[in-house]
C-alpha cells in the first residue's frame, strides 16, 4: 500500500473515529494526525492499522484502539514538560504520542519498584488491581490514566493522586487490552 494511502487512512481516523468520539484536544489530534500507526504493527497487518479495534503485536502485547488511545491522551491533560511513567513498551505508540509532549519513562510493569516521582502515570492496557507502587510513583496531584475491568467490562478511567491515594473514576466504556501483569489475584472461593 502507498503512503499516500496511509495518510488518507490517518487523516479519516482523526476526523471519523476521534473527533466524532469527543476528542477535541488539539494536541492529540495533531499528534495522532501526523504519527503513522502503522509503524507500529507486523506488516501483514498495515492495512488495517487505521481500524477501530485492538491488533495483536508479534511480542504478543496489543496495540490498543485509536480511539481508547486518544480518549487516555486527553482524560491525561499531559502538559510540556510533564514527567510520564508510561506502562508499557518504550517503543510503543502510546511512547510516541506521549514524546510529542511529555519527557517519559517506560516500564513493563512487572520490573519490580518503579524508581521517580511522575507527574502522569499512563497505564496502556486495562488493570484488574491498580498496585500501590504505581499509586505511590504519582506525585501529590498527579494524574493516573488507566483502562481498568470491572465485572468483565473493560472501561477508561482517571484519577488525581492526593496524599498517596487515588480514586479512578471510569469516564467510557472501552476496548482496551487487559495487562496479565495487573490481573487480579485468585480468591479461594467455596
Amino acid at each position: 500500500m502507498q503512503s499516500a494511502d496511509f495518510n488518507n487512512m490517518r487523516r479519516a481516523m482523526v476526523e471519523s473515529q476521534l473527533r466524532t468520539s469527543g476528542v477535541n484536544e488539539a494536541w492529540v489530534l495533531a499528534a495522532m494526525g501526523s504519527l503513522p500507526r502503522e509503524q507500529f504493527v507486523p506488516d501483514a497487518l498495515r492495512e488495517i492499522a487505521y481500524m477501530d479495534r485492538s491488533i495483536r503485536l508479534t511480542d504478543g502485547t496489543m496495540l490498543n484502539p485509536p480511539v481508547a488511545t486518544a480518549l487516555m491522551l486527553q482524560a491525561a491533560e499531559v502538559k510540556q514538560g510533564d514527567t510520564v511513567l508510561l506502562i508499557g513498551a518504550a517503543d510503543s505508540y502510546a511512547a510516541s504520542l506521549l514524546a510529542t509532549r511529555a519527557k517519559v519513562t517506560a516500564a513493563s510493569g512487572s520490573d519490580g519498584a518503579i524508581a521517580g516521582s511522575f507527574s502522569l502515570v499512563f497505564i496502556d492496557g486495562a488493570v484488574e488491581e491498580l498496585p500501590d507502587d504505581l499509586v505511590t510513583a504519582a506525585q501529590d496531584g498527579g494524574r493516573i490514566v488507566t483502562g481498568v475491568i470491572k465485572h468483565g467490562v473493560t472501561s477508561l478511567a482517571s484519577g488525581i493522586v492526593r496524599g498517596g491515594k487515588v480514586a479512578l473514576r471510569q469516564f467510557v466504556d472501552s476496548e482496551i487490552a487487559p495487562l496479565a501483569a495487573y490481573a487480579s489475584k485468585p480468591e479461594f472461593v467455596f
